[in-house]
This record gives C-alpha cells, sequence and structure tokens, in this order.
C-alpha cells in the first residue's frame, strides 16, 4: 500500500467508515492535536531520563490513539469498545501524578517553563494536550463526545506539567517562579 493516495488533494479527508470532511473540519483539528500530544510524547519517551518511565509513556500514547480513533469516528453507535480509552486511565494518570509530586516541593507561584529542553518539551506537550482539550471541548457542544476522552486529556495536562517539574528536580534544573 503505497502512503500516498491523492484523495486528499481535494481538501477532504475520511473519518473511520468512510465520510470524507473536509481537513479544516473541527474533528480533525481536534485529532490533528491529538496526534500532536501523541508525537510530543514519543519525543519525550526517548530521553533516556525516561528510561524508567518507557511504559507509561507507552500507555499514554496508547490512550491517546484511542482518542484519535474516537474521535474520528463520527457515528456514536459505529464506535469499538476498544477505540474508547480505558476505563482506568485516568485514575492511572493520578497514581502517577500522585507518585511525583511526593519528591517535589509545595508549588506556591506559577513557573516559567524552560531552562532544559526536555523540561520544555514536556510544557510544549502540555500546551498542544490543553489545545486539543479545547478543540474536543468546542465537538462536544455540537455532537457527543465521550467524556472519557476530553478528562483524559484535562488530567494529561497536569501529568505533563508535574513531569516536567520531576524532570527538573532530577536535572537540577532551575525552577524559576513567576512574581507579579
Amino acid at each position: 500500500m503505497k502512503i500516498y493516495t491523492h484523495t486528499g488533494d481535494d481538501g477532504t479527508t475520511s473519518l473511520s467508515g468512510g465520510e470524507r470532511i473536509p481537513k479544516s473540519d473541527p474533528r480533525i483539528e481536534a485529532y490533528g492535536s491529538v496526534d500532536e500530544v501523541i508525537a510530543w510524547i514519543g519525543l519525550i519517551r526517548g530521553y533516556g531520563e525516561n528510561e524508567g518511565r518507557k511504559a507509561t509513556l507507552i500507555y499514554i500514547q496508547d490512550q491517546l490513539m484511542r482518542c484519535a480513533a474516537t474521535l474520528a469516528t463520527r457515528d456514536p453507535e459505529g464506535r469499538q469498545p476498544n477505540f474508547l480509552p480505558d476505563e482506568q486511565c485516568v485514575v492511572t494518570l493520578e497514581h502517577e501524578i500522585d507518585l511525583m509530586e511526593e519528591i517535589l516541593p509545595p508549588l506556591g507561584n506559577f513557573i516559567l517553563p524552560g531552562g532544559n529542553p526536555l523540561v520544555s518539551y514536556c510544557h510544549i506537550a502540555r500546551c498542544i494536550c490543553r489545545r486539543a482539550e479545547r478543540a474536543i471541548l468546542g465537538l462536544n457542544n455540537q455532537e457527543k463526545i465521550p467524556v472519557i476522552v476530553y478528562k483524559f486529556l484535562n488530567r494529561l495536562s497536569d501529568y505533563l506539567f508535574v513531569l516536567a517539574r520531576v524532570i527538573g528536580k532530577e536535572l537540577d534544573n532551575q525552577e524559576i517562579s513567576w512574581h507579579i
């Protein structure tokens, strides 16, 4: 099978099930943003500093792929149950966040992202995750999107924020507080 099909040359793409819609459709924006998060998590996963977190990051990518598959299917009746994220995915992220927060000092202010490429990549992934969540919630105003999809993305952005802080601590990256 060739990677190019010419079918998208007219500015449309196929949903699961074959329906063609414009590439500018809010649904495509939503699952395109999810796809970006998947790629950024892949970048983050590739760093040696995350060797011990690799299984969690792969799990997150799998859950995001399920979110994208859910969004790529317009008809709720046509969605396969295995397209949906795991029922426990939010609890899994909360558990991981709790473990990481045990080693972090409490946060009393906003912080300025950066100081290290890997820390910055986590923050970029967090921002894209928030964009994906906003796009999905906008789509939810038009049609019902399963709650688990946007709930998972909401918690994932929290996870990525805490992951950035933990990696920063592990790498002795100075956390700069923002003050007015």
